[in-house]
């Protein structure tokens, strides 16, 4: 059983390999010079591809690059992101329709009037296939990092990576040996995001208030500038002004309409 990193104890007892796998998990973002092999990426995906997906679309693509000049330009893409480039896999986890639009035309009909539904079904099936893959790779120590900067530029990624209409970067994923092991972030409290029966929000200041307080301690004792109020300060530095805000319209050219 792997080296429990949690910050705190746990708050049952009851595990399991896989339940530790999960509380174990951190982001790697610096990699060793060992392969990961075509037949351990295929045993992961293999897995993932298990994961549950909507009425069985299967509304996913996986696309493998090892190609450092395209892991480059992948880097590039997605704002410098150093690791992208050095990782020794990227996995590219795209929402892919053409599949379905085949099944659709074989009996007379097309996807011109996709809606939110399609591209919203899509969009989950591989996320789910991405965790999925995620934590297959972490069981056998190879560790990884997500990467949602794809949607920054999808179109160029998608032309980068040759994806044909109906097919977008959803997000994508680094993968190797970790060579380094940061100290685990910690997440809200359990209460805080779990409720019983229906949805509350009694306590939600204070909860924001005691996470702020223990992310910041955390980015402290990494030595990482933050602020008292780290949590809501960096939320509300990010996403106060509108992200991605012409991706809808990029999506909708890559044959994903979300009306």
């Amino acid at each position: 059983m792997p080296h429990d990193i949690r910050s705190g104890p746990a708050k049952s007892d009851i595990t399991s390999e896989t339940i530790e796998v999960l509380h174990n998990r951190v982001s790697i973002r610096k990699y060793s010079q060992d392969p990961v092999t075509e037949a351990q990426v295929e045993a992961i995906l293999r897995a993932a591809f298990r994961a549950p997906t909507s009425s069985n679309i299967q509304a996913y693509s996986v696309i493998i690059v090892r190609d450092p000049a395209v892991k480059k330009e992948l880097a590039e893409l997605t704002g410098n992101q150093r690791h992208v480039a050095e990782c020794p896999v990227y996995l590219q986890f795209c929402a892919d329709l053409t599949r379905m639009e085949g099944a659709m035309k074989r009996h007379g009909h097309d996807m011109e009037n996709n809606n939110l539904e399609y591209g919203l079904v899509a969009s989950i099936d591989v996320a789910l296939v991405g965790m999925s893959a995620y934590v297959a790779a972490d069981s056998l120590g190879i560790k990884g990092l997500m990467i949602g900067a794809v949607r920054n530029k999808p179109l160029d990624v998608g032309k980068l990576l040759g994806m044909p209409r109906r097919v977008y970067p959803v997000f994508g994923m680094c993968l190797g040996w970790p060579a380094e092991a940061p100290k685990q972030k910690p997440r809200m409290d359990y209460e805080t995001i779990v409720h019983r029966e229906r949805y509350s929000t009694e306590g939600l200041a204070a909860a924001l208030d005691t996470y702020d307080s223990e992310l910041a301690a955390h980015y402290e004792s990494i030595g990482k500038k933050t602020t008292p109020d780290s949590w809501t300060h960096d939320i509300d530095e990010k996403f106060a002004a509108p992200r991605r805000d012409k991706l809808r319209q990029y999506l909708k050219e890559m044959g994903f309409d979300f009306r």
